[in-house]
């Protein structure tokens, strides 16, 4: 099954806290794409995906946005 955060139009810090709200939703195993155009999350969705111990997949940028897919690794209290 795959999660689809849409953060579109939004910045930071809101796409991170809807990426992690995700992550803390997902059942081990899911995939989670996360869509985003705030310049910040290029670096800032990698980083939180590294700290929460997923693993970040691909990331894609089509214009202004970016597409992070997320394999969840691990339960995130």
């Amino acid at each position: 099954m795959v999660k689809v955060v849409d953060s579109i139009g939004l910045y930071c810090p809101e796409p991170v806290f809807r990426a992690r709200k995700a992550m803390e939703g997902a059942d081990v195993g899911e995939t989670i794409e996360i869509y985003a155009d705030d310049p910040a999350s290029e670096s800032d969705i990698p980083v939180l995906v590294k700290k929460l111990g997923q693993e970040l997949l691909t990331v894609e940028k089509n214009e202004e946005v970016f597409k992070f897919v997320v394999k969840v690794l691990r339960k995130v209290e």
